[in-house]
């Protein structure tokens, strides 16, 4: 089946979308994204995803594409037109092109580009791979410094991901001066005698929609967290760890560099909370 996808104000199947090849998005990786996951057919933290958007166009002096209610719409009715009932809708928004290839930004005049597409991914909530968990490794961190704005400058954590694939693993977490940072696509946590531990917001990672919320999650249900920073070998020597991201939710992660978690399989706290945040977010789902 042909997915339907939106292009600058069109809804068109997707083997006739285009965008320019001058497109600074595609020439400078100057351009800006967010994933939202679908359960049941609604938008799970959609007004959380649409706030860091617009944090993210600000950092970088980007124009709006369009206003939140219109992105809504636009989501709705991609999910809709795609009959996603679990999924993902990628939104992405570039500089647009000014008709040539120039470091310095195009005028004001030039249109930002928007596009968004849709991802089915039945059994998203109910994956197998929550239920085994994760197993990673370290690797250096030696992306830009403002990685808490969501850009597409995804080459390294692709790296990352690879770098995981090649040792036997399913990902990486990052470290930057003899600390944690974050996932190739996930914030980083672990837990030592009922203490959640994650890195701090800052600039050094991004600011997780996910993160946010089960942090708030885990405090309504008295567990104690601690925001601070923290190396890869106390995350080894742990009681459970675990990542979150949009699109996997709360993922145990069952070892790292090699170093087994437990025995092996995913803990306690990270599968309360993964129950918890699921189902939350599918009770506020628009």
């Amino acid at each position: 089946m042909t997915r339907t996808v939106y292009v600058n104000g069109e809804y068109l199947p997707e083997t006739e979308a285009k965008v320019s090849i001058f497109d600074r998005g595609f020439l400078m990786a100057d351009a800006v994204y967010e994933v939202t996951s679908v359960l049941g057919g609604k938008l799970i933290d959609f007004e959380g995803h649409a706030v860091r958007l617009k944090r993210s166009l600000d950092e970088l002096d980007m124009q709006e594409p369009c206003t939140k209610d219109e992105l809504l719409e636009i989501h709705r009715k991609l999910v809709e037109l795609n009959g996603i009932d679990e999924g993902l809708v990628y939104l992405q928004v570039t500089r647009g092109s000014d008709g040539d290839r120039d470091f310095v930004f195009p005028s004001l005049e030039t249109k930002p580009t928007i596009v968004l597409f849709t991802q089915n991914k039945p059994g998203l909530a109910n994956s197998e791979a929550s239920k085994k968990g994760a197993k990673i490794i370290s690797i250096e961190d030696i992306r830009w410094g403002r990685r808490d704005i969501k850009t597409v400058q995804l080459l390294y954590p692709s790296m990352g991901k690879m770098m995981a694939k090649k040792a036997g693993a399913d990902d990486a977490w990052m470290i930057e001066d003899g600390y944690v940072t974050e996932g190739t696509s996930n914030n980083a946590y672990f837990v030592k005698d009922g203490v959640i531990v994650t890195r701090p917001l800052s600039n050094d990672i991004l600011h997780g929609i996910t993160r946010k919320a089960v942090l708030r999650m885990a405090e309504e249900a008295q567990l104690k967290v601690e925001e601070r920073l923290f190396t890869i070998d106390e995350a080894k020597e742990a009681d459970e760890a675990f990542t979150t991201s949009a699109s996997a939710f709360v993922m145990p992660v069952v070892e790292i560099d090699g170093v087994q978690l437990r025995d092996g399989t995913p803990g306690p706290i990270a599968k309360r909370l993964r129950e918890i945040y699921l189902e939350e977010s599918v009770k506020e789902a628009i």
